[in-house]
């Protein structure tokens, strides 16, 4: 045999490798996160300029429109509300990796339960008492709703996703019957609604914004100290990791899970009772208005802490009151101000990513293989 040799590139070695990241330095990960909120204003600036408009007019607009005046702030806080709430409500649920995608129903179920108590009994109980039965109502009736693909995926094994994902257009399904149906408006002309509650039903104000604010935020405390320090969020963060590891244990795994999505389901039906009495004072097909879906972001952005679920709230609360601005101020349509929001929220959600991932590329190095 002669002593020439064959190179070649290692065997199967593929050209890229996504490698999950030990652990990266704080520096480098803020660093990761400026680098795309910069990125994110460039991409959107280069669709502005295509739209025939100075990026930097638009972007101070956009930050006038949601918090330059005191009205524009109360608008702006409305939408923070119920967004930061319903990331608080999917939070427990996520952690244990149950993916409930439901949350925009278990408002909706929440929204319906405050409603009819709203409706039909204000002038029977004190505004106290009804308000407070509102809430009760609203926080069993969501609980419930999430129960249902709890128990399915505790007892049977159910994919949660697809079963959360399609209560959400039965509980749509439910307020669109009441609406042209029993709960119809006698008032209500060519298009039937819901009556609008009266001032009983109401939540009081606090410095110009509902008490939904101090609601929300005193929950943002409550779950992180449920998730961090309590027996429940011990067992939670558990299952999460391992449901075999929980039941070796000896952790009742399928009421670990109902317990946790009946808590999850509750806190989106109080959001629905924010919503309904805190800011739109009735029902509608558009109550639940998508948080529940854009809290899905508002939750991985945060890694499911919510104390950083409070700025991001509020910061995609400006984007959305600010592109609803630079609708009206600049003529740009609401299709294009949502791609957008899209834009900005991809480049941070894209971020995350690298910081918990890295990405190799092969390497080309020739090993050298003697023949024989």
């Amino acid at each position: 045999m002669n002593g020439t040799t064959n190179h070649r590139h290692p065997g199967g070695e593929p050209l890229v490798r996504i490698v999950k990241r030990a652990d990266i330095a704080r520096g480098k990960a803020w660093g990761i996160r400026i680098a795309a909120i910069l990125l994110a204003l460039c991409a959107g600036g280069l669709l502005i300029l295509a739209l025939g408009h100075n990026p930097a007019a638009v972007y101070i607009d956009m930050v006038r429109g949601s918090l330059a005046t005191k009205t524009a702030m109360i608008a702006t806080a409305k939408i923070a509300i119920p967004l930061l709430g319903a990331a608080l409500a999917i939070a427990p649920a996520f952690k244990m990796k149950f993916w409930n995608i439901g949350a925009e129903g278990q408002i909706m179920v929440g929204a319906i339960a405050a409603t009819y108590l709203a409706l039909f009994h204000y002038q029977t109980m004190p505004r106290p008492a009804l308000l407070a039965a509102m809430f009760m109502a609203s926080a069993l009736a969501g609980g419930l709703w999430g129960l249902i693909p709890a128990v399915f995926k505790a007892r049977w094994g159910t994919n949660e996703t697809l079963f959360t994902l399609m209560l959400n257009y039965v509980a749509f399904g439910i307020v669109k019957y009441l609406r042209m149906g029993p709960w119809k408006s006698p008032s209500s002309a060519g298009f039937p609604k819901i009556a609008m509650f009266d001032s009983a039903a109401r939540l009081p104000n606090v410095f110009g914004v509902n008490i939904g604010w101090i609601i929300v935020l005193a929950l943002a405390v409550a779950m992180f100290v449920y998730m961090k320090y309590s027996q429940h969020g011990y067992e939670i963060s558990v299952v999460g990791e391992s449901e075999r590891t929980a039941k070796y244990i000896g952790m009742n795994v399928p009421r670990i899970i109902m317990r946790t999505v009946f808590f999850s389901g509750a806190i989106a039906g109080v959001v629905g009772c924010l919503i309904v009495s805190g800011s739109s004072y009735t029902l509608s097909d558009t109550t639940s208005g998508g948080y529940g879906f854009t809290a899905i972001t508002v939750a991985w952005l945060s890694r499911l802490n919510p104390f950083p679920m409070i700025v991001i709230s509020a910061f995609l609360a400006v984007l959305t009151k600010g592109a609803n601005t630079i609708q009206t101020n600049f003529k740009i349509p609401a299709s294009a101000s949502e791609v957008l929001t899209g834009m900005i929220l991809f480049f941070m959600l894209g971020c995350e990513f690298f910081i918990n991932y890295k990405v190799i590329l092969r390497s080309r190095r020739r090993i050298e293989v003697p023949n024989d």
